[in-house]
């Protein structure tokens, strides 16, 4: 099983933090129809709640090596951060953002393919992170709501999420921290808060 790989709000990752400083630069990397205002304002999120320098890259096409049809048409998400990490260059960490829907497959504690496989084998998810290391993918596709201020709410707790995750910040059982597991439902993320609870902000900090 890909040590590396951590499923946003559901698998327990490796708890080393991985340091930064002001000095730190995260490039913010959009895909081909992500809104420009949603990719400016998340970048300012970033760089003001972790403190580093944010750079955001010119929009580009979605890795086409990483699109599968097996459940419906989607982009499988750890192929993405995979991609992205041979396009840092010269940035520490790299975050992409899509509109496109992402998928992994979700396995159980043993490392296999959780039951019922044909369910898990490709999993639809938000968000996908290695933790600690230097590359995540947000999506929106699934965090769609009628009201636009709910649905960048959430976009907004999974970048957050999943950037912690490549710090190192495991999952929380703060059902409130910003680092919670979501298992598998919608409703743990608009439970949480848009920050880190005590406990994980000492590890941070």
């Amino acid at each position: 099983m890909p040590k590396y790989y951590i499923l946003l709000f559901i698998v327990v990752c490796f708890s080393c933090q991985k340091k930064i400083s002001k000095d730190t630069t995260v490039a913010i990397q959009p895909y081909a129809g992500f809104s420009q205002v949603k990719t400016d304002s998340l970048a300012q999120l970033v760089e003001d709640f972790y403190k580093v320098s944010v750079e955001v890259l010119e929009p580009k096409e979605m890795y086409k090596s990483a699109f599968i049809t097996t459940k419906s048409p989607r982009y499988r998400a750890d192929s993405i951060i995979k991609f992205q990490r041979s396009d840092l260059e010269k940035y520490d960490f790299i975050l992409g953002l899509t509109n496109k829907d992402i998928s992994t497959t979700k396995r159980d504690k043993n490392g296999a393919v959780k039951e019922p496989k044909y369910k898990y084998q490709d999993w639809g998810i938000m968000g996908l992170a290695y933790c600690p290391g230097n590359s995540c993918i947000i999506s929106s596709f699934r965090l769609k709501h009628k009201n636009e201020a709910k649905y960048f709410t959430r976009l907004k707790k999974v970048t957050i999420h999943e950037f912690g995750h490549n710090l190192g910040l495991p999952h929380c059982p703060d059902k409130k921290c910003v680092m919670t597991d979501a298992v598998e439902s919608i409703k743990t993320i608009d439970n949480a808060e848009l920050s880190l609870c005590k406990r994980c902000d000492s590890k941070w900090n």
